[in-house]
């Protein structure tokens, strides 16, 4: 594999990736990390109050800087924020560092996942589906234009989705 061995999961909120990213760093015996966790954890605060005090342009440029820092590490699997393709730098990086997995999944399914999740600061709205579609419909272009492979998540089982994803990922080297 001419990139490193690391693997990135890209998609919308509610599209499995923490879970997705966990299994696969189990199977493979990698670390596992989630920006939004590691900027959490930088910070000491969560997402709605980064987003709450700083705007989303705010949470953009701490999530920029967390995304170089983990890209930089060697054999890991990464669960990225949903919009950490919004940036063309983050792109770049994930595109360059890795293999980039794009996890779809329907409106539908993703507002089964998070109907009672209070932890998504973008979904705080009057009409979360609405707000979904919009999302989908602006980063769609974005998540396929950096995955090397892409695995519907709404329609499979975490196991087969693993299994699918490890498949490729083995098929590269």
């Amino acid at each position: 594999m001419a990139k490193s061995e690391n693997i990135y999961l890209i998609g919308l909120m509610g599209a499995g990736k923490t879970t997705i990213g966990r299994q696969l760093a189990r199977a493979l015996k990698f670390p596992f990390y989630d920006s939004d966790k590691a900027i959490e954890e930088a910070t000491g605060v969560d997402i709605p109050t980064i987003f709450e005090f700083e705007g989303e342009e705010g949470f953009r440029d701490r999530e920029e800087k967390m995304i170089h820092q983990l890209t930089d590490l060697k054999g890991i699997v990464l669960a990225t924020g949903g919009g950490a393709i919004l940036r063309e730098e983050n792109r770049k990086r994930l595109q360059s560092n890795g293999f980039v997995v794009y996890l779809q999944c329907s409106i539908e399914r993703i507002l089964e996942r998070t109907r009672r999740d209070n932890h998504r600061p973008l979904l705080q709205t009057e009409n979360p589906r609405d707000r979904l579609e919009k999302l989908y419909e602006l980063r769609e272009p974005l998540y396929l234009s950096c995955a090397d492979t892409q695995v519907n998540t709404g329609i499979m089982s975490s196991k087969t989705v693993v299994k699918h994803i490890l498949d490729k990922y083995e098929s590269l080297k």
